[in-house]
């Protein structure tokens, strides 16, 4: 199975870096799956999304952009993939309960 693409971006004056963390700005790990799930599976869902897993290899600054790929799996997940550059920062599932 081939592989899908996006690109992420996360502005540099994005509202969530201030505040997580002072004088550290970084990325929550949940707005990061927010967009990952958004590129996937578009931005009108109709049913609920599951995250199978998620693991989070690097910090993602704001102003960062993430290189997204993912492909479907023969059990209907969804794999995916987020780059920062060469460094793989994120990888998780998903399973899209409305069967997209």
């Amino acid at each position: 199975m081939s592989w899908q693409r996006a690109r992420l971006g996360f502005a540099e004056n994005h509202p969530a870096g201030p505040g997580h963390f002072p004088g550290d700005p970084m990325i929550p790990g949940a707005l990061m799956l927010d967009a990952v799930i958004g590129a996937i599976a578009g931005e009108v869902l109709d049913a609920p999304v599951v995250v199978r897993s998620a693991k989070f290899l690097q910090i993602v600054r704001p102003g960062d952009g993430l290189d997204l790929r993912w492909q479907r799996l023969a059990d209907g997940a969804v794999k995916f993939e987020c780059r920062l550059g060469e460094v793989l920062a994120l990888t998780g599932a998903l399973v899209l309960e409305g069967g997209r």
